[in-house]
């Protein structure tokens, strides 16, 4: 009996004559797919290289961009946070060594992978900062020069002829505690970061590290005159009077003990009890962290100045009613915060530009202070041409406007394409 098998072209598949669903690549026509691409294209490769981030882990191309860095003065910002974190680890006597060269092997690492550096670097200052300020309280005594009790509230008077803290600290009650405890306990500790990540989806490319580095220096130069200058806050005033201080006595919680109690939590009272800086009250960083933030915000986002406004002066409230800083604590800290600002405005800043949205709507970066715009401009008290400083996004700058190009690879790229510079003063070509 013979036996036939089927052939391999009997199972072919069969193709019906009308095609269901056509792909949907071709319900466009080729000529517009191919306009589309076009534009696409034309729109994303310039602003790609603007806002993109850096993704490589080779620490050759660090080296590489260390060597094409132009050097100058403004580098040398990072021999004086050498010093101070040198200083610093080697004051503070817990954690112990091991600890500390971890930490130090940590931030070396981050430094050379170019992945980590676009972020940690402008991070820098923020982070010397925060190991400075906690450092303070291994400083012995002796070193420090001694405590001012009867300045600020002489100042307190002479200039409003009252003590604006006691009067607004005088009524007290659980709603207004908690009022006062939400932007000085809470928002304040978040508020970089929220401000940070807007900004870097909504602002210029470049502007992150901006805020990052006037962030950090500003508390830097706020905590060095705490330091030199230091103060007594309202609450010693109101527990010893005007009677002098020493540094055995601790800190106080204030008017966050009331938090403390009213949730059963112990969570301000030993950390104001233990800070670094009991008579740190002049200049007020949470006033100076308030008003440096809406000064971002509002350079961003220019018409909702007047919320940000309002948040700076909640705090400024929040401040006086808790009883942690005198008035003009509060003025020494914004006009700190508003000379950074303004500095940083005029020599480093991205500007936003009219109908672009996100940073990846930017093809180029103009750096400074707007020449068309009236007015005064602190660069304009300088003699000579302005120098392009890349304190956020480094790439080429042109000469005459002030503008970045997203687009020429000859620039050093020691701090990122993006979320930091290449160079934090590129000279002008």
């Amino acid at each position: 009996m013979k036996t036939s098998y089927a052939s391999r072209s009997d199972f072919q598949k069969t193709y019906l004559p009308i095609s269901w669903l056509p792909s949907f690549p071709h319900l466009l026509p080729h000529r517009i797919r191919r306009r589309l691409r076009s534009k696409i294209r034309s729109r994303q490769s310039p602003s790609t290289s603007l806002a993109s981030l850096e993704t490589s882990f080779s620490p050759a191309d660090t080296l590489r961009s260390l060597r094409a860095h132009r050097w100058s003065w403004y580098d040398g910002q990072y021999l004086i946070l050498a010093i101070l974190g040198i200083f610093s680890l080697a004051i503070i006597a817990s954690p112990g060594p091991l600890f500390k060269t971890a930490v130090s092997t940590l931030v070396i690492i981050a430094l050379i992978l170019p992945i980590t550096r676009q972020f940690f670097l402008p991070f820098l200052f923020i982070a010397t900062w925060l190991v400075f300020f906690y450092a303070c309280g291994f400083i012995p005594s002796n070193w420090r020069p001694p405590i001012w009790v009867r300045v600020l509230p002489a100042l307190e008077n002479i200039f409003y002829g009252a003590n604006i803290s006691n009067i607004l600290s005088a009524h007290k009650s659980t709603f207004l505690d908690i009022m006062a405890w939400l932007p000085y306990g809470i928002m304040h500790f978040g508020a970089p970061a929220v401000c940070s990540i807007i900004m870097f989806i909504f602002a210029s490319p470049g502007t992150v590290p901006v805020f990052a580095k006037s962030y950090g220096w500003m508390n830097l130069i706020g905590v060095a005159i705490q330091l030199t200058f230091p103060c007594s806050p309202p609450w010693y005033e109101n527990m010893y009077g005007l009677a002098p201080a020493n540094y055995s006595i601790k800190g106080s919680p204030a008017g966050l003990a009331r938090i403390d109690e009213l949730f059963g939590i112990a969570l301000y009272t030993p950390t104001f009890t233990g800070s670094p800086m009991v008579f740190g009250a002049f200049p007020s960083l949470h006033a100076g962290s308030a008003v440096i933030e809406a000064l971002f915000m509002s350079h961003v986002f220019p018409r909702l100045r007047p919320v940000f406004v309002a948040y700076a002066m909640w705090l400024w409230w929040a401040t006086m009613y808790l009883s942690h800083h005198y008035a003009v604590d509060l003025v020494g800290g914004s006009l700190l915060a508003g000379t950074v600002f303004y500095v940083a405005k005029a020599k480093f800043l991205p500007r936003m530009q009219p109908n672009k949205m996100f940073r990846w709507d930017y093809e180029y970066k103009e750096v400074g202070e707007d020449p068309t715009e009236q007015g005064y401009a602190l660069a304009d008290f300088g003699k000579g041409p302005r120098d392009v400083d890349d304190w956020a996004v480094g790439s080429s700058s042109s000469i005459s406007s002030g503008s970045i190009s997203p687009v020429d690879d000859a620039h050093s790229l020691w701090e990122g394409e993006t979320l930091a510079s290449h160079s934090d003063t590129e000279s002008k070509r």
